[in-house]
């Protein structure tokens, strides 16, 4: 079991990089590009990692779902995500708006955090 943890936990790795990729560059694009808020932004970035990691986490990750139903798994996934994108935009804030951070450094310090909580809350979407 351990070992399993631990190559799902490598590979959900490799699936977050890429969607933090996506989520990192359409919250600067947004961002400095098109003017939004940084908390607009990132919500945003978010959103398009979202489907990355799903896309890829089921595939590539974790395997068979618990569930049967594709569109009730992204919807559990997403609600999931929901609660990482609560947990981010808390975070952010907290670190930009209480304690001064540059938001960029803000959205790396809280991503860790999110991480966390987004992997072992979808793992026990599925069977492993």
């Amino acid at each position: 079991m351990k070992n399993n943890i631990t190559k799902q936990f490598s590979r959900y790795f490799v699936a977050a990089l890429v969607g933090y990729a996506i989520d990192f560059g359409t919250l600067i694009l947004v961002h400095e590009v098109l003017k939004f808020h940084y908390l607009i932004a990132a919500s945003l970035g978010f959103v398009f990692g979202l489907i990355v990691v799903y896309i890829i986490s089921s595939r590539y990750v974790f395997g068979e779902s618990k569930i049967k139903s594709k569109s009730a798994e992204f919807a559990l996934f997403t609600l999931i995500g929901l609660g990482g994108l609560l947990l981010l935009n808390g975070l952010l804030w907290i670190f930009t708006d209480l304690f001064g951070l540059y938001y960029l450094l803000s959205k790396i310090i809280a991503t860790i955090a999110v991480y966390i909580w987004n992997f072992f809350a979808r793992r026990k979407l599925y069977n492993n």
